[in-house]
């Protein structure tokens, strides 16, 4: 048994965003990664730190779900700015129970048990001014409180946080999380979201109580990172 995470797998198996436009690094990546996968056992668990799927609807990614569920190991899911068939935790979950899906939970609000450790964590933000408003002090100040509750559900245990968004890296900090994080002691954080030439941005290495790691899932080589046993 083992604990993996990876994020950003941007499926589209109804082949309407199909990602090798976005480069030589997204060639195949559905089977790279269900290759990869094929390496675990069904013991396993693996979180998926959002932007899993690009279905517009719970329906719209029936398929990208299906090819999930059938990957070895229990995946938790939490999401990202682009999984746009996000809806309440209860209906997720109807939806899985209703299609056979057995093996996806979600990590929303709430922390899952692995050993002593404590798996949370929630989509975070970028607090931005911006012309379209998209990026509000509220949007983060619910994140916040998302993060705050998970690491509350911890009940003493080791904590791993997971987040979609950087909480960190080159030029942007996001002092609201970054405070959670370090008042909690968290004892990792991993996160995605970024792509392409901006890996080069990540911050990966020891900030006050927590090593820090990116995990998107093209800077990853579409292979879950092993984060314990």
């Amino acid at each position: 048994m083992a604990l993996y995470v990876i994020g950003d797998l941007h499926l589209s198996l109804t082949g309407e965003k199909p990602m090798d436009v976005f480069g030589e690094k997204w060639a195949n990546h559905v089977e790279r990664t269900r290759k990869a996968f094929s390496a675990l056992r069904d013991d396993d668990v693996t979180v998926l730190c959002g932007d899993t799927s690009w279905g517009m609807s719970l329906s719209g990614a029936l398929a990208d779900f299906a090819f999930i569920d059938a990957l070895p190991g229990k995946k938790l899911l939490l999401k990202g700015n682009h999984d746009y068939w996000w809806t309440t935790a209860t209906k997720m979950k109807s939806f899985f129970a209703e299609n056979g899906f057995t093996t996806l939970d979600i990590l929303h609000n709430n922390c899952f048990f692995y050993g002593d450790c404590a798996i949370c964590g929630t989509r975070g933000w970028f607090y931005e001014e911006d012309a379209a408003g998209t990026h509000t002090g509220k949007m983060l100040a619910r994140e916040a409180l998302r993060l705050e509750a998970s690491f509350r559900a911890a009940e003493g245990r080791r904590i791993l946080c997971f987040l979609h968004y950087p909480p960190i890296y080159q030029g942007y900090q996001c002092p609201e999380l970054l405070e959670l994080i370090d008042r909690w002691h968290a004892e990792r954080c991993y996160y995605g979201h970024l792509h392409g030439v901006t890996h080069r941005r990540a911050f990966e290495g020891k900030r006050a109580f927590t090593e820090y790691s990116l995990v998107s899932a093209d800077y990853l080589g579409f292979v879950p990172k092993k984060i314990c046993e």
